[in-house]
């Protein structure tokens, strides 16, 4: 092993790296466990068996709504520039944000397209109001994301 290479690492750094890396991982995971149970009180149905039972538009609400939290996640964790107390505070509570909202405008986009959720959930063929929801989830997350950029 090459001591010379050992001597130049900064292990100071890269553990408060490594740190860095656990601490957002371990809050992106709760703010997704936590965006998924919002989905799931939104929806009709337990989504959790939904999604086990391979429902087509159930999983794919599921992922858009997923995908819409890391946005808002990746988003703030950018916008606190390396600073890690920023950044997993804006995480968090840009992400708490994020999930009222989300849920809030794709109940309202709900009502407003008439979109029978309940049908929609528990189809086990794909429907393209599914893709309306999703593409709702999408688009908000990346409104809450470039607002808090």
């Amino acid at each position: 092993m090459n001591t010379t290479l050992l001597a130049a690492a900064d292990f100071g750094t890269l553990g408060k790296g490594i740190g860095a890396i656990c601490l957002y991982a371990l809050v992106g995971l709760v703010l997704m466990v936590a965006g998924f149970y919002a989905v799931d009180l939104s929806t009709p149905g337990k989504l959790r068996d939904l999604v086990r039972l391979g429902k087509p538009n159930a999983t794919y609400i599921t992922a858009a709504g997923m995908i819409s939290m890391a946005f808002i996640i990746v988003v703030a964790i950018y916008a606190a520039g390396g600073r890690l107390v920023e950044g997993v505070t804006y995480a968090v509570v840009y992400g708490l944000v994020g999930i009222v909202a989300q849920i809030i405008c794709v109940r309202v986009l709900d009502l407003v397209t008439s979109i029978d959720m309940d049908d929609l959930m528990y189809s086990d063929v794909f429907l393209p109001q599914a893709r309306v929801i999703a593409a709702a989830h999408v688009a908000l997350g990346l409104i809450v994301a470039m607002a808090v950029f």
